[in-house]
């Protein structure tokens, strides 16, 4: 029996709030009711993973140990960048590089580790990949 990932979730201080961040990000639908946790999703219901956002009194005091790799459907990974900033993200650690590689570490309104990386047009034709199976 297998599982599949339903939600990514983010314990925050204000779920509408970074949830609004993380949908203009996205470009994906913000989807709320009188419930404080807030669902950002490509459509609802939703059959791929969400963005679930869940207000706790907490506050973020160590890096995540899971985060986001995300890359623009259109346009370049520093316009990207630059949106994001617009949006209220700050850069944590700019790892581009002379030759257009690389990626940007970014962080949300609420401190949340994220990366951007180039999209499919900056990168060309995928280079084969092996990859071993295994259980």
């Amino acid at each position: 029996m297998g599982l599949h990932v339903h939600n990514l979730t983010f314990d925050c201080g204000d779920a509408r709030s970074l949830a609004t961040f993380w949908s203009r990000l996205t470009g994906w639908n913000l989807y709320y009711d009188d419930d404080p946790e807030v669902v950002v999703a490509p459509s609802f219901p939703y059959d791929g993973v969400g963005l679930l956002f869940i207000p706790v009194p907490e506050g973020k005091t160590a890096k995540n140990r899971l985060h986001l790799d995300l890359q623009p459907d259109a346009g370049t990974r520093d316009e990207a960048v630059e949106r994001a900033v617009a949006l209220g993200a700050t850069v944590t650690g700019d790892h581009r590089q002379d030759d257009g590689t690389g990626w940007v570490t970014m962080a949300d309104p609420e401190g949340n580790e994220f990366c951007i990386e180039r999209g499919a047009e900056e990168r060309g034709p995928a280079e084969p990949r092996q990859f071993r199976i295994g259980q």
